[in-house]
């Protein structure tokens, strides 16, 4: 089938791309031309494994074309898929669909009658019904649900779709399109509008709430002198709870999660119905980078001005260059407002990382950022952090002090190499050395 792709940001060009590795033919619609230029010749503007060798594969075969041009992309398309950001409100917890509708009115004015346009933009319930209304144009919605670092194997290999349709032909027209997906055994969930809306806001308020709920465990168990690992472990074994998403440490963040889950608030606040939890849920994960704060003075004495900390880590997860509401950064900006000599590495995402925080200091390497540190933070849970040698590192700092906010280094093993171990909702490590005075 011959589809379009309207928006080309990290959502966008991981779908566009995958569409074409499927069969389809594929052109990708921005309205940023350099983005535009760089696509067409093969290049990715983010970090997402396996996602540039796709575009290189298919801008090389012809199957998929970028352009800025919504005539051309009319004129093309049998199918629209609009993909573009929906950003939190300025002033407001709600969801910004200022692109949505720009992109939904741009592209209706060219598509052909048959056409059909499809949202996958996380959107406020209500939003597909309102743009079929307004628009007269064939309209379904298809959220998606991918996770940075594993988007292309997400959208390939997905673990269900979900269709929201008012009619049997866009539901066929969708079945068409992923027909390969549907063989390989997918299940697929048709739904109206509003359904279809909700399970993506509904799939991010759940996850978010896990996260957190392990988050104010930690809070107990720093209060009561437990061991919020342990307790996760025990906990994990029920089948009804299940071991994911039960790692605390300094939060959640990125572009999907602290916004929807506002935006999901808002919205049920304007249907008449309370989501007040889904903001406890946002006020614990914003109190655990207050926590990696408040440990970062401990260790230097009560305050760190003057201090050199190492923040390992600065996009908002590991396997990503997305530095969006980033705890590590939140975190290291915090520190260096405190007067904290604030140097930060990060594999992929150090130069988002300089321009939203030209203030900061950047290392070229884990060695590089560890020598001569008073304090270490490990903030982004990136496998190069977990298999740094405490020993080798206790030989570049100059204050053996690490504290691990996402909960999974081995703190006995640090401490056995002489440092001092702090980790979110645990005790120290027994027979931790102390280090005052060092």
């Amino acid at each position: 089938m011959r589809l379009t792709v309207i928006g080309t940001g990290y959502l966008g060009a991981t779908h566009a791309a995958c569409m074409a590795e499927l069969g389809h033919e594929v052109l990708g619609v921005d309205v940023d031309p350099d983005k535009v230029a760089a696509l067409q010749a093969g290049r990715v503007p983010f970090h997402e494994p396996g996602l540039p060798e796709l575009i290189a594969k298919h801008t090389a075969s012809g199957r998929l074309r970028f352009t800025t041009d919504y005539a051309e992309a009319g004129a093309f398309g049998e199918v629209h898929f609009v993909c573009v950001g929906t950003p939190q409100r300025k002033g407001s917890e709600g969801a910004d669909l200022t692109y949505v509708d720009a992109a939904f009115t741009a592209i209706a004015e060219h598509a052909g009658e048959d056409a059909l346009l499809v949202g996958k933009s996380t959107v406020p319930v209500g939003t597909a019904e309102r743009l079929a209304d307004t628009l007269g144009a064939e309209v379904a919605w298809n959220p998606e649900f991918l996770r940075e670092g594993f988007a292309v194997e997400d959208t390939l290999r997905p673990d269900r779709l979900v269709f929201g349709v008012r009619s049997a032909h866009a539901e066929t027209i969708l079945r068409m399109v992923y027909a390969p997906v549907l063989a390989a055994g997918t299940p697929l969930v048709t739904a109206d509008f509003p359904t279809a809306e909700l399970v993506k806001t509904a799939a991010n308020a759940f996850l978010a709430t896990k996260i957190s709920f392990i988050n104010a465990m930690a809070e107990v168990c720093e209060a009561a002198g437990g061991d919020v690992g342990v307790l996760a472990e025990a906990i994990g074994y029920d089948d009804r709870i299940g071991r994911k998403f039960l790692r605390a440490g300094v939060g959640f963040g990125g572009g999907c999660l602290p916004k929807d889950i506002r935006a999901f608030a808002h919205r049920a606040d304007e249907l008449g119905v309370s989501l007040g939890f889904l903001r406890e849920v946002d006020a614990i994960n914003m109190r655990r980078r207050d926590k990696v704060v408040e440990l970062a003075r401990e260790l230097c004495g009560g305050a760190v001005l003057g201090a050199r900390i190492t923040v390992l880590g600065a996009a908002f997860k590991p396997d990503s260059d997305d530095i969006r509401d980033s705890p590590a950064l939140n975190v290291a900006a915090r520190l260096r407002l405190d007067g904290a000599d604030v140097t930060v590495y990060d594999p992929e995402a150090l130069d988002n990382a300089r321009k939203a925080f030209p203030l900061l200091g950047y290392a070229m390497s884990a060695e590089e950022a560890l020598r001569g540190a008073d304090l270490v933070l490990h903030l982004t849970e990136w496998p190069q952090f977990r298999e740094i040698d405490p020993e080798w590192a206790a030989r570049l700092v100059a204050r053996p002090r690490i504290v691990d906010g996402r909960g999974v280094l081995d703190g006995g093993r640090w401490s056995a190499a002489g440092w001092q171990f702090r980790a979110l909702g645990r005790p120290a490590p027994a027979g931790e050395r102390s280090l005052r005075g060092l």
